[in-house]
């Protein structure tokens, strides 16, 4: 294994699910893990989810559902992104859930539906402001009766996606609330039963409880981090990811004397330097260079020089860190802990991408569920 790695901890991952479905009900629970589940492990974090018994797995691209089922994954699987017409053969094929988003794109999978002698599960997906995929405005009224006529489609859900939730104070969340329910309203009219709805993402199930109708999709919240700043801290959530490496080398740099690529920095003095076996090629961020802070022994240690490909450098001052030493550069050590949310507030980005850049050239080890977490 290379000196560097990710942990994960089940057991947070359990927890933080116990206190999504305690703060949103009786609805129902669509986890979230496209994106390598924000950086945690696909297929690992998604076979717990379903010993975790939640209802929906959801994704972005057609590839991570296949992988899932490849895998053995069960569970009900939404692909939430827009489809080209040759990739719905397969996605019917193997049960998974599409996202209907276009009277193009509904054209398409009841053609290939019937051709297939088969039925597609699909969700209709509105667009109330997001602006990404989804039929909104005028055409709505005749995507929702042009999809109910549909002989070869199963009409699992209708959802849409908000912009703003993640801001507790913006009231384009509310506006967009008004649009669902205005498209919602077509159901009542004709006595047709409803399709499951869902609207609430993180920011959603954090802020507006009026969102989270029959069933909620938990992203990074269920990773145990906050989506912004202003985001409320209403539930206790633990951060279940810890990036960790070892020092692989030690040494005493002279006053003066440049560290890295471009020779941005020297010390007004001589002090001892680490080097740390992670770079921007795992996903680690370059622009911490000169300004990004590790553990080590519980204490904060400046990163300094450039970050390289596959290395960078740390001062720790006047102490000699022994080869092999464990260092934190997310996560907790003694009681000192370093956040993807600071790491990303003091970049100028959001947490997601500090999750989610970290790639599979890091290993993961996963401490297991403990029993009495099965039962929650």
């Amino acid at each position: 294994m290379r000196p560097c790695w990710i942990e994960v901890d089940f057991n947070c991952l359990a927890h933080n699910l116990t206190q999504i479905r305690k703060h949103t009900g009786t609805s129902k629970v669509m986890a979230v893990v496209k994106a390598d589940a924000y950086g945690h492990g696909l297929i690992e974090t998604a076979k717990l989810y379903q010993k975790l018994r939640v209802d929906w797995l959801a994704v972005a691209l057609p590839q991570e559902g296949l992988e899932m089922r490849k895998a053995g994954i069960t569970v009900p699987i939404l692909v939430f992104g827009g489809l080209l017409r040759e990739q719905i053969k397969e996605l019917i094929e193997w049960n998974l859930d599409l996202t209907v988003s276009s009277l193009e794109n509904l054209s398409w999978t009841e053609e290939i539906a019937q051709q297939m002698d088969s039925h597609a599960r699909v969700h209709l997906k509105i667009d109330t402001g997001m602006g990404r995929i989804g039929t909104s405005g005028f055409e709505t009224e005749h995507f929702i009766k042009k999809a109910l006529s549909c002989q070869n489609l199963e009409i699992i859900g209708i959802y849409s996606h908000l912009a703003c939730a993640d801001d507790p104070e913006s009231p384009m969340t509310l506006e967009q609330l008004k649009r669902y329910e205005s498209a919602l309203e077509y159901f009542q009219k004709h006595s047709t039963d409803k399709p499951l709805r869902h609207l609430a993402n993180s920011g959603g199930i954090l802020h507006f409880p009026q969102t989270h109708f029959d069933l909620v999709r938990p992203g990074i919240i269920l990773y145990g981090v906050y989506p912004d700043p202003k985001s409320q801290r209403l539930l206790d959530l633990k951060p279940a990811l810890s990036l960790k490496a070892q020092v692989v080398y030690s040494k005493k740099v002279k006053a003066g004397q440049p560290i890295s690529y471009g020779a941005t920095w020297a010390p007004e003095k001589d002090i001892e330097v680490s080097t740390i076996p992670l770079g921007y090629g795992d996903g680690f961020r370059r622009d911490l260079s000169n300004r990004g802070k590790i553990l080590i022994q519980a204490e904060e240690n400046l990163i300094v020089g450039r970050v390289c490909m596959d290395q960078f450098m740390v001062n720790t001052g006047l102490q000699k860190i022994p080869v092999g030493e464990e260092v934190v550069i997310l996560g907790q050590q003694g009681n000192q802990s370093l956040s993807a949310e600071k790491m990303a507030t003091e970049l100028g980005t959001i947490p997601y991408e500090i999750l989610t850049g970290l790639n599979h050239r890091i290993p993961r080890v996963y401490h297991p569920l403990l029993k009495n977490r099965l039962s929650l």
